[in-house]
């Protein structure tokens, strides 16, 4: 292979990151690591010493960024940022491809999938569902959705960051899926910290507290598969079967816990959040259904 048939080849793999938070940093290197020349920028420059030591390309503007390769990587806070920061180069997106790898809501992404073709760009949306020092490992994945032909031609690429798990065509399915896992990892994570404060008030430090409490969230996947083959198939079918956990039981419980939250002085936003799921079931006549039908008084009307 000649001189400039090398330089070709490496150009075929390049790949802009923009954004160099945490997230931006890891895949940044994991993309340098695969062999993937990168460009780099961010608003902060100094942000980008580090990768630049490690062999990345910074860019002076964002111009310079987009144009660098046809494959141009988004790690920002949110999707306004995009606008900010791309607003002015729309001339420089012609033919590439945008990967938003950035938080939002589902409507904000369909939003930008239909600005970023009307300037000439395709565009996928991105969730990546590890934490930054977890990219490039086995257990990394990030959900996409967007134009499957898109993804595909740019696979290659995108896989050394995680394993891609293509959710279908409408841009805000990705984003939607990535607000749906923090909402439980969220969740948890408030539940964790209202139990832990909870047994604090008994002099229970949280190196003893947690870990018992961490067994217990881990459980709770265990025990939602022994309940059916197929997770999720009963609550697909309408079907509530109240032989085990119900409405009312559940509901009980979560009295308990607000009382005692109560008692504590403890905030009691979660606990009431919670309570009221259950409240609302019993009120519609569900008590002796399923603990799932709470579903019902989330979906809201309809």
């Amino acid at each position: 292979m000649n001189e400039r048939e090398n330089s070709t080849r490496k150009d075929d793999r390049s790949v802009t990151v923009i954004g160099l938070g945490p997230m931006g940093q890891a895949m940044t290197r994991t993309l340098l690591a695969a062999g993937h020349p990168v460009t780099v920028w961010n608003r902060t420059a100094v942000r980008a010493d580090g990768v630049v030591a490690d062999g990345a390309t910074p860019a002076a503007t964002p111009e310079e960024a987009a144009e660098a390769s046809d494959l141009v990587i988004l790690s920002l806070t949110d999707y306004r940022a995009m606008y900010d920061i791309l607003g002015g180069a729309t001339s420089s997106l012609a033919g590439r491809t945008l990967v938003n790898l950035s938080s939002d809501t589902p409507d904000r992404s369909r939003e930008a999938a239909a600005w970023a073709e009307g300037h000439g760009a395709a565009f996928l949306t991105g969730g990546v569902m590890v934490p930054a020092p977890m990219v490039g490992t086995e257990a990394a994945f990030v959900y996409y959705s967007g134009r499957a032909r898109v993804l595909e031609s740019h696979r290659a690429a995108l896989a050394p960051l995680g394993t891609p798990k293509y959710l279908g065509e409408d841009p805000g399915l990705a984003q939607m899926m990535y607000q749906a896992q923090l909402a439980v990892f969220l969740t948890t994570l408030s539940g964790l910290m209202q139990a832990t404060a909870m047994l604090g008030t008994a002099g229970m430090k949280a190196r003893e507290a947690l870990p018992e409490l961490l067994a217990s969230a881990d459980s709770v996947g265990d025990i939602l598969r022994a309940g059916e083959e197929n997770p999720g198939t009963a609550l697909d079918d309408g079907e509530h079967p109240g032989d085990l956990s119900t409405v009312t039981m559940m509901g009980a419980t979560s009295d308990h816990i607000v009382e005692t939250s109560r008692s504590l002085g403890l905030d009691l936003a979660l606990p009431l959040a919670v309570r009221g799921h259950y409240r609302r079931a019993i009120e519609n006549g569900h008590g002796g259904d399923n603990w799932t039908r709470i579903i019902d008084s989330v979906r809201g009307p309809r």
